[in-house]
């Protein structure tokens, strides 16, 4: 699946991974290939990506709102 991360200033990544674990104001959730759509809130903490070789990547952020739409994940953060 796609994911792009933006925040207000730039595009922080863009790329496709496996899974997205993203930390919403109720507590972590993870994102994988065919998600129901879905607009969550986040709050402060780290979204953590698997790439689809395997490598994990982390992106500290403040907040903000995720939405996934036919494989299609965008994280806008603060």
């Amino acid at each position: 699946m796609k994911l792009e991360i933006r925040t207000p200033n730039k595009s922080v990544y863009t790329g496709e991974v496996t899974l997205v674990q993203l930390p919403g104001i109720d507590g972590l959730f993870e994102i994988l290939e065919n998600h129901a759509p879905l607009v969550a809130a986040l709050q402060k903490g780290s979204v953590k990506i698997q790439e689809q070789g395997g490598q994990e990547q982390r992106f500290d952020i403040n907040g903000g709102v995720a939405e996934v739409s036919q494989n299609n994940v965008l994280v806008l953060a603060e």
